[in-house]
């Protein structure tokens, strides 16, 4: 009997493709989810719409609030960090009150973290075994933070010692970026590190990103992979906490919410491709400014 031999580019080829379940844990369940939680919403809001209102909604502010989505997307599924910070930083400055700006960043994310999630996986920036690390002490920090706000704690009033915080690990990553032996260290406290990231991003609109993948960049790692995992497991932190919101606040302002999910899909695939062509050290030196600017804003508003 003659047995074919599989030639060795072939061997390789079987290892290095995906399994059947390894597609469906990626692919698979974020799509099921994101289907699930869009018919969840229209079932439960339905009666708040007619056509008429959905075709006046399609206006100039439903257009703005695109863009936003579009460019806070490409500059955290790029940078690996900043979504939240950016949308309600715009959303804000275009006058939409706090509380819709809150509750339609929260939500948007649930839908743009998971095509920004399915994006770093088909361009391969992902290191599953760092998201198996962070993605459920993350989830456990995004629960807790996103009910002690809705309960307990005032969110504003913590955010200038998380932007003090940021900025000195931005300027950390800065100095590594300018050094040309940008030695790798062993992280340790992964599970620590996902919940604090996870529980600021709920209590303060934002975080996770910064908190993260600036802890795990300044500690050496390759910024491609580090974002595009941090990215991924973004989305089970921002579904946990965006249902959470869903439970405790309900839904407002859905023109917000339409505009920064459709921009956001629509800029997650650029921006996953976009990490693939900036520099090791340019993307490390812009993480760390893009830091500062953000925190910068965080500690004016707090204190003027």
């Amino acid at each position: 009997m003659n047995v074919e031999t599989p030639s060795p580019s072939r061997t390789i080829s079987a290892i290095k493709s995906p399994t059947f379940s390894s597609k469906w844990l990626w692919f698979g369940i974020p799509i099921t989810l994101l289907i699930g939680l869009a018919a969840i919403l229209i079932y439960n809001y339905h009666a708040l719409f007619s056509v008429e209102k959905l075709i006046a909604g399609i206006n100039q502010d439903f257009f703005i609030y695109l863009l936003i989505g579009v460019f806070a997307q490409l500059v955290d599924g790029t940078l690996g960090m900043g979504y939240g910070a950016t949308s309600t930083s715009f959303l804000l400055s275009v006058g939409v009150p706090p509380a819709i700006s809150s509750t339609g960043v929260h939500v948007a994310e649930m839908f743009t973290t998971g095509a920004s999630a399915l994006s770093h996986y088909k361009f391969k920036n992902i290191n599953k075994r760092l998201v198996t690390y962070l993605l459920i002490p993350g989830v456990i920090g995004s629960i807790i933070g996103a009910y002690l706000l809705s309960d307990v704690i005032d969110g504003k009033a913590i955010k200038p010692f998380i932007a003090v915080y940021m900025i000195f690990l931005a300027i950390m990553i800065i100095i590594k970026g300018l050094r040309n032996n940008n030695v790798k260290k062993k992280t340790k406290n992964l599970g620590i590190l996902a919940i604090f990231g996870g529980f600021m991003d709920a209590v303060g609109g934002g975080g996770w990103g910064p908190i993260v993948t600036s802890t795990l960049i300044g500690r050496g790692r390759d910024p491609r992979y580090t974002i595009g995992s941090v990215n991924a497991a973004e989305f089970a932190v921002s579904f946990a906490s965006g249902i959470t919101f869903l439970l405790f606040e309900g839904i407002n302002g859905w023109q917000v919410i339409a505009g920064l999910i459709i921009g956001g899909v629509m800029a997650a695939p650029f921006a996953a491709f976009f990490v693939n062509k900036i520099p090791r050290k340019s993307m490390t030196i812009i993480v760390g400014l893009l830091i500062i600017y953000l925190s910068g804003r965080t500690l004016l508003k707090a204190f003027f």
